[in-house]
């Protein structure tokens, strides 16, 4: 069952185990989750119709400054695994991306985490967050 409490927007990025991101043990392996966490805000620039490239192409980066991840239950090689994403929090310079993943059918939470995100410019200066990102990401999402 879907948190009611998490952030709002939100979507869903859907994604296949492939063999190579397990470990011997056949379950994901432990880094293999900032991966995932990367596919699924790739996922959401593109439900906001604003892709991570036409960020750069603004000037705008958005470097990991912080990654939070909490281990419930495993999964393995071959799971289908949704990823629940939305930002929820939002700062001058920097904004907190929040995941919840969930077994195929949603009925149990995997695991859980967070990204912490500056925004800089192309030279890796601290900015203030542009009103046109704040806004595709809040008000854009489909």
């Amino acid at each position: 069952m879907l948190n009611p409490d998490f952030a709002q927007p939100n979507i869903i990025y859907t994604h296949h185990v492939s063999y190579g991101e397990t470990d011997a043990m056949g379950v994901v392996y432990y880094a293999e989750y900032a991966h995932i966490f990367e596919r699924a805000r790739t996922a959401y620039g593109h439900a906001a119709n604003f892709p991570y490239k036409n960020m750069e192409e603004r000037g705008i980066m958005l470097p990991a400054s912080e990654l939070v991840i909490k281990y419930k239950k495993p999964a393995r090689y071959d799971d289908v695994i949704n990823v629940r994403i939305a930002v929820s929090e939002w700062k001058n310079a920097s904004l907190r991306f929040e995941y919840e993943i969930y077994n195929e059918d949603f009925s149990q939470i995997l695991t859980t985490g967070s990204t912490l995100h500056a925004c800089t410019n192309t030279q890796g200066k601290p900015i203030r967050i542009p009103a046109w990102l704040k806004e595709a990401f809040t008000t854009g999402i489909r």
